[in-house]
């Protein structure tokens, strides 16, 4: 797979590889503006600092990733409520990207909100996380990191899944473990079945169930086979895309309440819209008929923009 991914990405940045490198191009933002004045501000930007180091400077995979490589992803950590001496509810939004064969394009491949982050920071304490022992002496502290690390392991995972079938596998079971292996602790939630219909538990378990293995067959073909060949041949990228499109919408027919629909449409409709704006009417018609059914949220768009 990682051969696979080399030369793809290759043909969209011509930059002299070089090994050791780690994964991910993250950028970090801490929002802290909701957050009363008579708290040093300065924590906050140490905390910036900190977990831009966390997500850039640990190697999260065996492989080895050149500079062209690197997966750029955005974490935005917007604190909402200090709950107690050091202690912060935040949301946060993840976003990641993945560039298309002979372009300088960039596909969405992540664009999420976790409404369900409690932790705590005291100014210059290390972040540390061990996939062997995620829970750690503060459930508070720990947690930080267990979310942080695992949307690391659905962003690597999912872009694997993009450039190799099943590629992602690992990576979703290491974060289907931090999910069975969470913090537990007053306020920390998210982590269990119970927590909601929408939360970590329930993504990292759609990503793992054999069930829904057509989920991965279609991020594949939805980027290898579709977006990579658009600008070699357009007409067949798109049939390609259609051919995700369907895989979704028969898993959908069987399992209509799945996350991960959800999760893997949101950010691509202006995406899908562009591309299948030059379909034939008849492929414009099918492909509003599915996604008004796999995403909701971007139904009237489909049908008012591809009509």
């Amino acid at each position: 797979m990682h051969k696979i991914r080399t030369l793809a990405i290759a043909a969209v940045l011509a930059i002299s590889f070089s090994a050791e490198a780690q994964e991910l191009n993250a950028r970090v933002t801490v929002n802290y503006q909701q957050i009363p004045t008579s708290i040093d501000r300065k924590v906050f930007k140490t905390l910036q600092t900190a977990l831009t180091d966390f997500l850039n400077k640990r190697k999260w995979t065996t492989e080895e990733y050149g500079p062209q490589e690197k997966i750029t992803c955005n974490f935005l950590l917007n604190l909402t409520a200090n709950t107690e001496t050091n202690v912060y509810q935040a949301t946060l939004t993840v976003q990641a990207a993945r560039p298309i064969y002979n372009s300088t394009y960039q596909s969405p491949l992540v664009n999420y909100m976790d409404n369900d982050v409690l932790f705590r920071y005291v100014e210059f304490q290390p972040l540390e996380f061990n996939e062997n022992r995620i829970q750690g002496t503060d459930p508070l502290a720990a947690n930080l990191t267990a979310i942080f690390a695992y949307y690391v392991n659905l962003i690597v995972g999912l872009d694997n899944d993009s450039f190799s079938p099943r590629g992602g596998d690992s990576y979703f079971k290491k974060a289907n473990v931090i999910v069975n292996s969470a913090p537990d602790g007053r306020g920390i939630s998210g982590w269990k079945p119970f927590d909601g219909q929408r939360n970590r538990y329930w993504l990292a378990e759609n990503l793992v169930n054999s069930r829904y293995s057509l989920v991965h067959d279609a991020i594949y073909t939805y980027y290898r086979l579709g977006m990579d060949n658009l600008a070699e041949n357009e007409n067949k990228a798109r049939q390609e895309v259609m051919s995700a499109l369907n895989t979704l919408y028969t898993l959908h027919e069987d399992s209509p309440n799945i996350m991960i629909y959800q999760f893997y449409f949101q950010g691509k409709a202006d995406e899908l819209i562009n591309m299948l704006k030059k379909a034939n009417p008849g492929e414009r018609s099918r492909a509003v008929e599915m996604l008004q059914k796999i995403d909701i949220t971007n139904a009237n768009r489909y049908k008012q923009e591809l009509k």
